[in-house]
């Protein structure tokens, strides 16, 4: 299931967790609260511009189609776009990135078709549409894009998870200006297809990954691809006890990639992995059943992993979520486990280090069941 599928599930599922592990480190910041004044649901991570944090929600603001948002690290919220559909966007997934002092973004929906847009917007809410997708029966275009953009050079690079005539996904280009280029589009079958995560740049290349197809077609790969638009695929997912449907970025440490699997592993909750560029795959952690289901992107803190689990309320409705650690060794520590009303539910988006402080997202839950701030403090 993609994350795409996962809504409904997030929306419903909120039964409360036991109490979390280092609960004196963990803190609500901000509770949403929907309505045509506040965003709901957060599917996405934070970026720290300035002095302050922002990011975007699916639902909520002034036409219900979702909003962007700044934040201060201690919790004082402003609304600065409410998305309207139609020639604007609708219904945001990824991170926002930062160009120079403007936030450069993508929705899933929107657009005159509904088939997602690529927009930039100022810290002071003045946004436009750089791009909107056509769908799958022009120029083999894509359709929903749910992966953060990624800049290398003067030129930022993307994904959709459908679209082109097999609507197996596409990997596009664009200039910040709005000068667009289909770089590629997935053939489906033994191939990669249904990329949901943002790309990852390393030695003059760019990494990622598929939810879908791959030599077993259904459980993912890992895949590289040039600039001029070459793409092979480096491994793939979903044999014996590997994980399977990738929903999460590349993180690279030191040449090595470091990622997640939603699915798969010994017990289909999910992995850990390390990949070499060269596709040398080893499993780090599989998952358990009050662990699993990642999503997010792990981020790299000195060394140490930092992630989170949102999926495992679809894997087997016992618990609303984990924070976790891991380092490159495979050494896994729980840090925290969320807990419906109290807390969170379903931390989806990535997280982000602000000083010695980890801050992130749930789609859900929190005193509202719309969804939360929080911050973990590190030692």
């Amino acid at each position: 299931m993609s994350k795409l599928c996962c809504v409904t599930a997030c929306v419903a599922f909120t039964i409360a967790g036991a109490v979390p592990a280092h609960a004196d480190r963990y803190q609500i910041v901000y509770n949403f609260k929907g309505g045509t004044t506040d965003g709901s649901n957060v599917p996405a991570g934070l970026l720290k511009v300035g002095a302050l944090l922002y990011g975007m929600t699916y639902g909520g603001g002034a036409n219900g189609l979702g909003t962007v948002f700044s934040i201060t690290p201690e919790g004082v919220e402003t609304v600065i776009h409410s998305f309207k559909g139609g020639s604007d966007g609708a219904n945001p997934w990824a991170d926002l990135i930062d160009v120079d002092g403007t936030l450069y973004g993508t929705t899933q929906g929107g657009g005159p078709i509904g088939a997602g847009t690529v927009f930039n917007i100022t810290t002071a809410g003045a946004e436009k549409v750089l791009y909107a997708f056509t769908g799958n029966y022009i120029n083999n275009d894509g359709v929903g894009p749910m992966a953060a953009l990624v800049k290398v050079g003067q030129v930022l690079y993307g994904t959709t998870a459908g679209g082109n005539p097999l609507d197996t996904g596409t990997i596009f280009k664009i200039t910040p200006a709005g000068d667009y280029t289909e770089l590629y589009y997935f053939l489906g079958g033994v191939e990669p297809s249904g990329p949901t995560a943002s790309l990852t740049a390393y030695n003059g290349r760019l990494y990622g990954t598929t939810f879908e197809g791959g030599a077993t077609y259904t459980y993912g790969a890992a895949f590289e691809i040039t600039k001029g638009g070459y793409l092979q695929t480096i491994h793939n997912f979903g044999e014996g006890t590997d994980g399977a449907d990738p929903n999460a970025a590349l993180t690279n440490v030191n040449g090595v990639f470091y990622g997640t699997t939603e699915s798969g592993g010994t017990n289909e909750l999910g992995t850990v992995f390390s990949l070499t560029p060269g596709g040398v795959e080893t499993v780090l952690h599989q998952f358990t059943g009050n662990e699993g289901g990642p999503d997010g992107t792990l981020l790299n803190v000195d060394g140490t992993l930092y992630g989170t689990t949102g999926a495992g309320y679809e894997k087997n409705h016992q618990f609303n979520g984990t924070l976790f650690s891991i380092t490159p060794a495979g050494v896994f520590t729980r840090l925290h486990r969320f807990s419906s009303s109290t807390d969170g539910v379903a931390p989806l988006g990535n997280l982000i280090k602000v000083g010695n402080t980890l801050y992130g997202t749930t789609w859900s839950g929190g005193a509202t069941g719309l969804g939360t701030v929080f911050k973990y403090k590190l030692k």
